[in-house]
């Protein structure tokens, strides 16, 4: 080992040794297993694993999937500025809990809450670490350890295989069922309310729909119940669209309806960072921030200053200062004209097709996005083959397969980009 870390010499003795353990020890099992393990390459192969420990685990990579809110490649990218923000902030010191005019300790959430105010047009507003994490807090503090009532219809699985019901568990709640899994009725709601209850929880189908022979009950229905029998309405509606996209119900319009309190990402539709927004009434908003979950759930000043600046953005410039709704949004002449370079790059494997892509992210679930995608068959009619050599690209390429043929969807890069990845197929083709 000593002796290969030390041929090692351009990077630094750690990494090297890391590296050269590593190989060693792989190698040591193949032989265990009955495998063949050659010395020769050794020096190589640790090299490679050197440069591999040096780069890191977190790498920036292409996204050639078409899929605009992909949580396996961290969803929303950030607007410039935003990104620009974040080292700003984080690079120095700030007043993100100081009061300049007085001198006196702030409070962190001075910096979003009239920005949010003003986009979603409710009385006050917060953020926190995630949507998850907001719709715990808001049944933390509305609700307590008294009954929630939710549409069994509603009871829905996010990502990474979190549930509603659990999330609801462990604010202390307890969950009270209602309706069916294809129609609840305003009636179902008002028969479940007892001296117990202390909210109602909607949930938005984020991430999936039902269809056919459905019911569910208008929002404002909902919220003019809830008033009426005295109990908090929280409405988890996930995606965050600010402005009307597709399906999705817009935050203004819950919080003109109604709610208490409406939970959503800051990651998906409104473009920004890993944050979790909470919007609604002034007393309601007070009580979630009074909860001792808000500090745990907090965002740090990285997350706060990228999310500050997005939401400057949709309010100076609207949703085309925001990369990913203007992915969405984007249009068949510019497609073509970036699938139409890479492929002229790439050479005779790629050619110019159609092809159909989903927003990702648990949003917009019936929502296609067609357009021109650059194609390409290795000849040695092994695509997964491709996939995994553009992978090791620097920078990896992350493409998809389809009916046997390697996607390159201009739609999630920019030109730049989509030069890259052309380059990096045409060197794992030869």
């Amino acid at each position: 080992m000593e002796e290969v870390a030390a041929g090692l010499s351009e990077f630094p003795r750690p990494v090297a040794v890391a590296a050269a353990r590593e190989e060693i020890e792989a190698r040591r099992q193949r032989i265990l297993a009955g495998e063949e393990a050659p010395v020769d390459g050794l020096q190589a192969a640790v090299a490679r694993r050197a440069e591999a420990i040096r780069a890191g685990g977190l790498r920036q990579v292409i996204n050639a999937t078409g899929v605009v809110l992909h949580t396996n490649l961290g969803r929303a990218p950030l607007a410039s500025e935003a990104a620009e923000s974040a080292a700003r902030i984080s690079t120095g010191y700030s007043n993100l809990e100081l009061d300049l005019e007085t001198g006196q300790r702030g409070s962190r959430q001075t910096h979003l809450e009239p920005l949010l105010r003003g986009l979603t047009g409710a009385e006050a507003a917060i953020a926190v670490n995630n949507n998850a994490a907001a719709v715990m807090l808001a049944l933390a503090a509305l609700a307590g350890d008294g009954e929630v009532v939710v549409s069994r219809g509603e009871l829905v699985e996010i990502g990474d295989s979190f549930r509603i019901p659990e999330i609801l568990a462990q604010s202390g709640a307890r969950l009270v069922e209602v309706g069916t899994t294809n129609r609840t009725r305003i009636e179902d709601y008002a028969d479940a309310i007892g001296s117990a209850t202390a909210a109602i929880l909607e949930v938005h189908q984020s991430n999936f729909r039902t269809v056919g022979f459905v019911e569910k009950v208008p929002f404002a229905k909902l919220a003019a119940l809830a008033r009426e029998r005295g109990v908090a309405l929280i409405s988890d509606l996930g995606s965050g669209a600010l402005e009307p996209i597709g399906d999705e119900p817009p935050v203004p319009a819950a919080v003109e309806a109604g709610a208490d309190v409406v939970c959503f990402s800051a990651d998906k539709l409104l473009g920004g960072p890993q944050a979790g927004v909470m919007a609604g009434r002034g007393d309601a908003i007070a009580a979630c921030r009074r909860h001792p979950l808000a500090r745990a759930l907090r965002l740090d000043k990285l997350q706060l200053a990228a999310l500050e600046a997005t939401l400057r953005l949709h309010r100076d410039r609207g949703p085309d200062a925001i990369p990913a709704l203007r992915m969405l949004g984007a249009g068949q002449a510019e497609l073509r004209t970036r699938a139409e370079a890479m492929a002229a790059t790439i050479g005779p494997a790629a050619t110019v097709g159609t092809s159909t892509s989903r927003p990702g992210g648990g949003s917009l679930p019936t929502h296609e996005l067609e357009g021109p995608v650059c194609e390409v068959e290795p000849p040695d009619r092994d695509p997964e083959g491709l996939l995994v050599r553009l992978r090791a690209s620097d920078p990896p390429v992350i493409a998809r397969i389809h009916e046997g043929v390697v996607l390159l969807d201009p739609r999630t890069m920019s030109d730049a980009e989509a030069q890259i990845a052309a380059a990096a197929v045409a060197a794992a083709l030869g």
